[in-house]
């Protein structure tokens, strides 16, 4: 068994702590925290150590605390860091490379500049085996690594025949269980948004993707409007349909009235944390218009990143092959349940 930490055990880390868990492969040997808050009883009701920084034991000495971050660290094979955003650079340069351990890190760091924490991006779709051999890699965000199950499909049936993809994100503001953020009465932009930056780094930096952000008052997903610009007539409506039939996490709805709707069926049907882990390609939205397609899919936020997390550590720890690594995260996610129930629910009239 592989040994592996989760540090951080916010919307994140507590989703990927509790299915890795359940991997006979893992040693969960605990997680980390870095606020003395309702997440530390939590996690030890779980089942879960916890483990906190050394200079914070004071401030959480009303909890149940196994121990220190920084030693813990040296009993790991793997780290799946999930701290607050910016943290994870600190965490590589203080503790994961003085003890020479290995690590992944989530999409609210960054790949480039001083504050680097890794040089790839993963994504399942389309760049599996590029972290067999890498020490730290970044798992992109919610996003970006829907983008890639979006976008990698196109690429690899109609080239260059695609002149340019445009997309809008409409950002969710805060995650459902994110009780210290204010959903704001506001629609807020992003200039120059990284999302754009951060696709091109795994699916090549000539690909011609322009992206806009806009962060609207929602807990309830992100929403991509795609517009896909061929060199000619654009391909039919059951054309693009049927080319994500068969994607994995990649689920095509009809009838669905927003994205709190999905959300409803998932809590309805026990989706752990109401989670699908998946796309949704909201397929009555659809338009072709001479060459170009337009494309809405909604984007489950914090979900669609755990399994991916999970290929992500198999690649790393064991450089499993990509159709294995798939079968296995299957057995713990059973993504494929989800989306038959999720199609047959909504299903075109």
């Amino acid at each position: 068994m592989k040994r592996v930490f989760v540090n951080g055990y916010g919307s994140i880390g507590s989703r990927i702590a509790q299915f890795i868990a359940d991997d006979p492969e893992i040693d969960v040997v605990g997680v980390g925290k870095y606020s003395p808050d309702e997440k530390v009883t939590d996690a030890v009701s779980r089942g879960f150590k916890v483990y906190v920084p050394r200079d914070k034991k004071e401030s959480f000495k009303h909890f149940k605390i196994s121990g220190s971050i920084e030693d813990v660290i040296r009993e790991c094979d793997l780290v799946i860091d999930a701290a607050p955003g910016g943290i994870g650079y600190t965490n590589k340069n203080t503790v994961y490379e003085p003890n020479n351990v290995k690590a992944i890190f989530q999409g609210g760091e960054k790949i480039t500049g001083d504050k680097a924490v890794a040089e790839l991006i993963f994504n399942s779709r389309v760049n599996y085996e590029k972290a067999f051999d890498e020490k730290y890699v970044m798992q992109g965000s919610c996003n970006v690594t829907g983008m890639g199950r979006i976008l990698q499909p196109l690429r690899e049936k109609y080239g260059k025949k695609i002149k340019r993809y445009d997309g809008t994100l409409l950002r969710r503001w805060a995650d459902l269980e994110d009780s210290k953020t204010e959903v704001k009465d506001s629609i807020e932009w992003t200039l120059k948004p990284h999302h754009n930056e951060d696709v091109k780094s795994y699916m090549g930096a000539d690909t011609p993707l322009f992206i806009r952000a806009f962060k609207i008052p929602t807990r309830q997903m992100h929403v991509h409007l795609m517009d896909i610009r061929f060199d000619g007539s654009a391909p039919s409506t059951s054309e693009i349909l049927n080319l994500y039939k068969n994607e994995y996490g990649v689920a095509t709805l009809y009838n669905a009235k927003g994205t709190k709707d999905i959300r409803d069926f998932a809590e309805s049907i026990k989706f752990n944390f109401k989670d699908t882990n998946m796309i949704h390609i909201h397929a009555d939205l659809i338009e072709v218009q001479d060459d170009v397609v337009k494309l809405t899919y909604s984007d489950d936020q914090t979900g669609i990143v755990v399994p991916e997390n999970h290929l992500l550590m198999q690649a790393m720890l064991f450089k499993r092959k990509k159709e294995d690594a798939f079968k296995h995260t299957e057995q713990l996610f059973h993504m494929e349940e989800k989306k038959k129930l999720l199609e047959g629910h909504f299903k075109k009239q």
